[in-house]
């Protein structure tokens, strides 16, 4: 059974997201599917599917074309690429880039996860040219691309409407959204031999016509996995190093089907944390369970921001955002970072500001140097396979309750993490072996830290702190 804190967040978290859009009906029946399978423990017992070592030792810029440029269109991104590659990100999720349903539309532009053609380009964004030429431009620049792909449902005026068949019906033949509350879309009924032809069709043109790396798959849980699982065998005969990132937190998807899922029980009990004063080691605690519960090796994306929530900087504020992402950062799994999050933009995300325009603001007022310091974030990844490894070992400390400390370490290097997530200042000390030889590392931006050592330090409220020691052969 899953137990105490995960549970405990797994239903919060999913209430959280479900009641802005679900009845409340429909809302406890299908958090009584997720928690079903993620009480069913027996996943850990085998390996999850291994990824691309370029998956798991990359960083996610999640990008939403409307938002990131002035122009709103594919080339404003392309136009942004030096920036990201100079920042450090390799893969370059984009969200959905087709034609946007016109039919009971929200908002002035309409949702972008509501799509009337997978086989076109919205006219808005620009065409197929231009796509071909992000995704060459990244390629270049040493960077792979994932297209959003929304397998669960489609616009009301989709061109597959022409088929029936391909939608979930009421009783009395009529068409209906996959929950009530989404009432811009339309639901597709994986009943159906030829709905799933026509979609992993879809998938290898992408691939074939494109070169694009993979696909991040929107609401996966609410698509069957068995479908997932027809996808992953045969995308791979077309990509053998094809990335399937699944929006879900469903340990039976990470065997046969996709390489990587979200931590939200993570980002719950981070939530948790910080809006609501619960302890520091609920995050521990959080993590050991789904270590327990998931399949031995799973990869998750570690995610403190995304075009689903609140902007982190909203809900934590500037410098608990930045704590919060340097524990995204230094966890095991992929760190993310989403549109205009470098520069610590606070223009609204999720819905209704996810159906309008609301450019990224690049050079918002009084903010500390956070491309730098993501850029050093980003580059200890790539410099020391300890922080792309599983190997994770956290250390008590003496204020448990505000601060998170933890070893990430190879046969080469260690590195102990230290991180307050409250507001106010700490003075604590933590239990380490050969604590006096470990270093700070200095991050860009951040205050001269040369005169601290373990294993007693300071932190000031949300202040962080990374130490090194190179291991002797």
């Amino acid at each position: 059974m899953l137990e105490g804190n995960l549970l405990i967040q797994f239903r919060r978290f999913y209430l959280f997201k479900m009641k802005r859009i679900f009845t409340p009906l429909l809302a406890a029946s299908v958090l009584l599917a997720q928690l079903t399978h993620a009480e069913d423990a027996s996943h850990a017992n085998v390996a999850a599917r291994p990824s691309p070592a370029w998956l798991r030792t990359g960083t996610i810029y999640e990008i939403y074309p409307r938002d990131f440029s002035v122009a709103g269109n594919l080339n404003g991104v392309t136009a942004r690429l030096d920036d990201l590659n100079v920042l450090g990100v390799n893969i370059l999720w984009i969200m959905p880039i087709h034609p946007i349903g016109t039919k009971f539309r929200k908002g002035q532009f309409g949702s972008p996860y509501s799509i009337s053609d997978y086989y076109a380009v919205n006219p808005d964004y620009g065409t197929l040219d231009d796509f071909k030429k992000l995704v060459a431009a990244a390629h270049q620049r040493g960077m792979k691309v994932i297209m959003d792909l929304v397998a669960n449902h489609t616009a009301w005026d989709s061109v597959m409407m022409t088929n029936k068949n391909f939608y979930k019906q009421n009783e009395n033949g009529k068409v209906i959204p996959p929950v009530p509350g989404w009432t811009d879309v339309a639901g597709l009924d994986y009943r159906s031999p030829a709905l799933r032809e026509y979609m992993i069709a879809m998938l290898k043109y992408w691939i074939t016509e494109t070169g694009v790396d993979g696909f991040r798959c929107d609401v996966a849980y609410m698509v069957p996995t068995d479908f997932w699982e027809q996808v992953r065998a045969a995308l791979t005969k077309v990509k053998p190093d094809l990335m399937l990132l699944c929006e879900a937190s469903k340990p039976e998807l990470l065997t046969n089907a996709f390489d990587i899922d979200y931590s939200w029980p993570l980002l719950a009990t981070m939530n948790n944390v910080f809006l609501h004063n619960a302890p520091a080691t609920d995050l521990r605690k959080t993590w050991e369970e789904s270590l327990r519960l998931f399949p031995k090796d799973s990869l998750h994306l570690r995610i403190s921001d995304d075009h689903d929530e609140a902007r982190a900087v909203a809900r934590y504020g500037l410098n608990g955002a930045l704590a919060a992402s340097v524990l995204m950062f230094t966890l095991d799994g992929v760190p993310l970072l989403y549109n205009g999050m470098e520069v610590g933009d606070a223009t609204e995300s999720g819905d209704p500001a996810l159906f309008d325009k609301l450019n990224i603001f690049w050079q918002p007022k009084e903010r500390p140097p956070l491309e730098k310091i993501y850029h050093d974030l980003i580059q200890l990844r790539k410099n020391y396979p300890a922080f792309t490894n599983d190997r994770l070992i956290w250390l008590p400390n003496s204020d448990e309750t505000k601060v998170v400390s933890f070893m990430r370490l190879d046969g080469n290097d260690e590195f102990v993490i230290t991180i307050n997530l409250s507001n106010r200042p700490v003075t604590t000390s933590l239990k380490v072996e050969n604590a006096k030889d470990f270093q700070p590392v200095k991050i860009s931006g951040q205050p001269d830290s040369s005169a601290d050592s373990l294993p007693h330090f300071q932190l000031d409220g949300f202040g962080w702190r990374i130490f090194h020691r190179a291991v002797a052969k």
